[in-house]
């Protein structure tokens, strides 16, 4: 069984991306609403919060850990990789492919204040400054609109412009997105700029497959499957072409807050 957890319902945004190249598999998602957000929130906290919720997961079955918040990872994950016998996956900032792939020479990177000011993050950033100008800004108001649901609207494009324009301002062609809070407000940040926009969770999708295999979690038929799933997303994303819908999984929700707008995006993420 795979465990997902974030603050809140944003990882539903990786699980999304874990389900399409594993549908047969079993999972439980926990959306820690109750706390969210994280991102202001102390690591000493955050810390604390992934203990408890590890504990959670582990006693319900789960065999591999995916930390769905960029956040929590920056605080905890090295923590918690040191104290408890699962493997864990953690977000990674997406600067690479940002970097590599710049024109202008500038790229964004949208993410909460923990995630930036988290040592994966500030290693990773401090790879590509020399090449190119990275640019910061904080997704402010980003969480609690996707945690309401509010994905559209006036009210949305208004919050998501005042994060974005600091960056189109400053001549980002390419804008990495550090929250998976944030890819549920991506139609509304395309239509707000015409720049290159990073989700970083195919990536951690298929990094998943690759240490299942290695674990001896997933057996030869589901990772061929897998990988025959990913070279075809891939050249459907590259050649701009909408990915097929990802069906239900089979697995247990669970909020430490309310549950109804984490059953509620749910629904809206998977069919059948």
């Amino acid at each position: 069984m795979i465990g997902v957890f974030d603050s809140g319902c944003g990882g539903l945004s990786v699980l999304k991306e874990i389900v399409r190249l594993l549908p047969d598999e079993e999972y439980i998602y926990l959306a820690d609403n109750a706390h969210c957000p994280y991102g202001e929130k102390s690591p000493e906290y955050i810390t604390d919060r992934c203990r408890e919720i590890t504990r959670l997961l582990m006693s319900k079955g789960a065999d591999i850990i995916v930390v769905a918040c960029n956040t929590a990872t920056a605080a905890a994950i090295n923590t918690v990789r040191g104290e408890f016998d699962i493997k864990f996956i953690g977000m990674e900032p997406a600067v690479k492919p940002a970097a590599l792939g710049t024109r202008t020479g500038v790229i964004g990177v949208l993410a909460t204040a923990g995630t930036l000011k988290g040592s994966k993050y500030l290693a990773s950033k401090g790879n590509y400054e020399d090449g190119c100008r990275i640019v910061e800004h904080v997704g402010e108001g980003f969480v609690e609109l996707v945690e309401a649901g509010k994905l559209s609207g006036p009210e949305t494009e208004a919050t998501v412009k005042r994060s974005l324009t600091p960056l189109l301002d400053a001549g980002a062609d390419t804008i990495v997105l550090g929250c998976t809070h944030y890819p549920f407000l991506l139609p509304t940040m395309q239509k707000i700029a015409n720049v290159r926009f990073i989700d970083p969770a195919p990536a951690v999708a298929r990094h998943l497959v690759y240490v299942m295999v290695q674990e001896g979690l997933l057996g030869e038929r589901q990772a061929t499957k897998a990988l025959a799933t990913v070279v075809a997303s891939e050249e459907a994303r590259a050649l701009g072409q909408e990915l097929p819908p990802v069906p239900r999984p089979k697995i247990e929700l669970i909020a430490t807050g309310d549950p109804s707008g984490l059953e509620a995006l749910f629904e809206t993420v998977f069919v059948g």
